[in-house]
């Protein structure tokens, strides 16, 4: 907020569908839309398009703006299955996406259930209602569309607001790939991100973990190989728990139970246990937003981070575990192309 007393001559937009284009003096002119028949008495101009439905299979485009400018805040209420509303971002006529996720993921709810976030970065509110708050400065253009990979319908609410004004020279742009392992082979690392190149920093990740073993699962440390790490990165954490801001299992040491929590810069706001029926295993969700110590690089990164439990001994067991991520960064273009995103079947959660 320190910044919010000054005045500006950035010009304020949006894009909803009541404004598709976003231009100045064009809203609430709609006469067809998912609401024309409730405001059939009222007219134009009284919520005749506050939604848009998407076909099984369609690519809807959210937002085309011409540069220079910022997207500030992004608002979105899907329906259907939000694995397979798959989000992409495209900055300044590059053909590869800079942004490429479930729309879930992106929003930390991995695992297509609501879950009520507080972050500064991101917040879910209900009933259903995503926030993005991450700045994205472009250039040129800014493209951003939602592809429906579901067999039916979806209904989506939305609404994007962005400013039309200049970007510094030392700006970069936002990109977040989303990764999944099911089940992860014995002994392998698990990859959040891996072949990005440019000028950067590395800004937060979401993780979305079904533990299919057993007793804890959080030992494992993360590592960050930057500017030519090869077998030994530059940071490595001290453990899973650890490095999402908890501590000693994420556990309340009252209840003996794990503890949500949704803090500004991290946290585990949802913990879905077994209801002694079909739902047989532990998954959580977990977010850690590197806003005031993000991890900068120069030329290349690369981030993992080790899936370990406990043997009896004590000794450690590599696990083989369900694991969804999230890895979010800023960097120059042109961005690396991204691991071939997997299909419907691969990327459905039951």
């Amino acid at each position: 907020m320190k910044e919010l007393y000054r005045l500006s001559s950035a010009k304020t937009r949006s894009i909803s569908p009541e404004n598709f284009s976003g231009a100045k003096g064009a809203g609430a002119q709609a006469v067809e839309g998912t609401g024309a028949q409730a405001a059939a008495e009222l007219g134009k101009g009284w919520k005749i398009s506050p939604s848009v439905k998407i076909a099984a299979g369609e690519c809807f485009t959210l937002a085309d703006i011409d540069g220079p400018g910022m997207i500030r805040h992004i608002w979105l209420t899907p329906t259907g299955n939000w694995r397979h509303s798959i989000l992409r971002f495209f900055w300044d006529e590059q053909e590869q996406a800079s942004v490429e996720c479930p729309v879930g993921d992106f929003f930390a709810c991995g695992w297509g259930e609501y879950c009520q976030i507080s972050s500064l970065a991101v917040c879910v509110n209900p009933g259903s209602a995503f926030n993005s708050y991450w700045l994205m400065p472009f250039r040129r253009r800014a493209r951003i569309t939602l592809t429906n990979m579901a067999g039916r319908e979806m209904v989506l609410f939305y609404q994007i607001s962005f400013s039309l004004e200049e970007i510094p020279e030392n700006s970069g742009y936002f990109h977040a790939q989303f990764r999944r392992i099911n089940p992860l082979p014995y002994k392998q690392v698990y990859p959040i991100l891996d072949g990005v190149n440019g000028w950067g920093h590395y800004v937060g990740t979401y993780m979305a973990w079904g533990v299919n073993n057993s007793g804890w699962w959080g030992e494992g440390e993360i590592k960050f190989y930057m500017d030519g790490d090869r077998e030994y990165p530059t940071i490595c954490g001290t453990g899973t728990e650890d490095y999402f801001c908890g501590s000693y299992n994420f556990e309340n040491q009252k209840t003996h139970q794990y503890q949500e929590f949704s803090t500004p810069y991290a946290g585990l706001p949802q913990v879905l246990r077994p209801d002694g029926l079909y739902r047989s295993q532990m998954r959580f969700g977990m977010y850690r937003w590197h806003l005031t110590d993000p991890i900068r690089f120069e030329r290349e990164l690369r981030v993992t981070i080790q899936a370990l439990g406990w043997r009896h001994g004590p000794r450690f067991l590599p696990l083989q575990d369900d694991i969804a991520s999230v890895a979010f960064w800023y960097q120059s273009l042109p961005t690396a192309p991204f691991p071939r995103f997997p299909g419907r079947e691969y990327l459905e959660v039951n």
